[in-house]
C-alpha cells in the first residue's frame, strides 16, 4: 500500500479566535473534540501508520539567519490506502474540521519508501 502525509492546517486568526473564547468553552470542545479523535483513530487503525504529530510556533531558517515565522501547518499523520484518493476520504469525518478550528487537511503521496530493514 502506499504512504500518505495528512498535513492539519489552522489559520492563525481561526485558531486566536478559538483561544479568545471563554475557557470553559474552550475546555467543552477540547473534550468533545479529543473524545472524536479518539474514536477517529480507532475507526482507522489499520491505515494509520505514524501516530499523530501536532505543532507548535514556527522558526524559519534561511540564508539570512532564524527568524519567527506562521504558516497553517498544526500537525501531521502519516497513513497507508490504496491511494491518494481512498487516504483523503479516510479525513471527511476527522475532528480537526469537524469540531476544531481546523481549516483543512492536506494529503500528499509520500515519495520516499519506508527504511529498510
Amino acid at each position: 500500500m502506499a504512504r500518505f502525509l495528512a498535513v492539519y492546517t489552522m489559520k492563525p486568526e481561526d485558531l486566536a479566535a478559538f483561544r479568545s473564547r471563554p475557557k470553559s468553552e474552550q475546555k467543552a470542545i477540547d473534550e468533545v473534540g479529543l473524545k472524536a479523535w479518539e474514536e477517529w483513530d480507532k475507526r482507522n487503525a489499520a491505515a494509520i501508520v505514524a501516530t499523530d504529530v501536532m505543532v507548535g510556533k514556527t522558526k524559519r531558517v534561511t540564508k539570512s539567519g532564524i527568524a519567527d515565522a506562521q504558516n497553517q501547518i498544526a500537525g501531521f499523520l502519516i497513513v497507508e490506502a490504496a491511494d491518494i484518493a481512498a487516504a483523503a476520504a479516510l479525513f471527511l469525518d476527522h475532528p480537526h474540521i469537524t469540531i476544531f478550528p481546523g481549516d483543512g487537511i492536506d494529503v500528499m503521496p509520500v515519495v520516499t519508501g519506508p527504511p529498510e530493514e
